[in-house]
């Protein structure tokens, strides 16, 4: 029995998948369940239009995200805040203090939770902060935290 799958089915498929199955398996578990309908020709022709649909929703995503990446990798984000002995900063700076000054910066509301910053940085220097925008798509922002009273020349370059 063909059956077209309209759900992830755990070691069956994915969703738009053609599989064929024996009749007892799709008569009394995939159809019933909603997991799956007959294949036919019609059915098979709509999975196909909205698999293009998806991967032209995807491809389109991704130029995005990659077009975002480029703008942030050309970004150097600057803080200041106040220091105490050895270059260590009175309070830190957070992944959300990095996404209010980014997505102030590109115009957009920006998630925190996409900066990959391990820890909060806590020490005056130049740090480079990885972002998740896409799978694959990974830029790095420039961060430099300096002191209220610090000259610029005297900041660390370090990696996040």
């Amino acid at each position: 029995m063909k059956v077209l799958l309209v759900q992830d089915v755990e070691h069956l498929g994915k969703i738009g998948e053609l599989k064929d199955v024996s009749g007892g398996f799709g008569r009394n578990y995939l159809l019933p369940k909603g997991f799956a309908v007959l294949a036919t020709r019609g059915q098979i022709k709509q999975a196909e239009e909205r698999m293009a649909a998806q991967q032209r929703r995807s491809e389109a995503s991704r130029k995005d995200a990659e077009a975002l990446a480029a703008r942030i990798t050309a970004l150097s984000l600057h803080f200041t805040a106040k220091v105490g002995e050895q270059n260590r900063l009175y309070g830190s700076v957070t992944s959300a203090d990095i996404a209010e000054k980014l997505g102030a910066a590109l115009g957009i509301e920006f998630d925190r939770r996409k900066i990959e910053l391990e820890e909060p940085i806590k020490r005056v220097g130049t740090f480079a902060v990885p972002i998740r925008l896409a799978a694959g798509i990974e830029p790095t922002v420039t961060v430099v935290v300096a002191g209220e009273d610090a000259p610029a020349e005297e900041v660390a370059t370090e990696s996040v």
